[in-house]
């Protein structure tokens, strides 16, 4: 399941891309508009602009605002940094692999395959859409 961190970040960043002025955008607007709690959305907004989605303006006239055009940010990338891992299960992880210590073979393992799959249907949607994809 969707975490609420990572949903309220899909939402905050594409208000922020549907902004036709790209000027900076106070939290407090982002989460009235989004019915986000603040608080929560300020740590959001913070890891976002961290890993280099957004930037910020202190002061008057200050906010978030998107330094990359809506068409560069890859869904994969907002994932990885909202959510964590794409795959559900670490041993079939892409950049967090781990073995699991309660199956001795993955080759054999039923639930290795299926999450392999599922894992490989989700990058597939994620890697073909990107943040101007969510605008309506």
């Amino acid at each position: 399941m969707l975490s609420k961190k990572t949903k309220y970040g899909l939402k905050a960043l594409t208000y922020l891309a549907s902004q036709k002025e790209k000027a900076p955008v106070q939290i407090s607007e982002i989460a009235k508009c989004e019915n986000i709690s603040q608080k929560f959305l300020e740590s959001i907004l913070l890891s976002l602009r961290k890993s280099g989605f957004l930037g910020s303006k202190k002061g008057k006239g200050g906010g978030y605002y998107l330094i990359k055009d809506p068409k560069d940010i890859l869904m994969t990338d907002v994932m990885r940094i909202l959510e964590g891992p794409i795959a559900m299960v670490p041993c079939v992880s892409l950049n967090f692999y781990e073995k699991c210590t309660d199956c001795p073979d993955e080759s054999t393992c039923s639930v290795n395959k299926l999450m392999l799959k599922v894992r490989d249907a989700n990058l597939e949607v994620y890697r073909n859409n990107t943040l101007a994809d969510l605008l309506i």
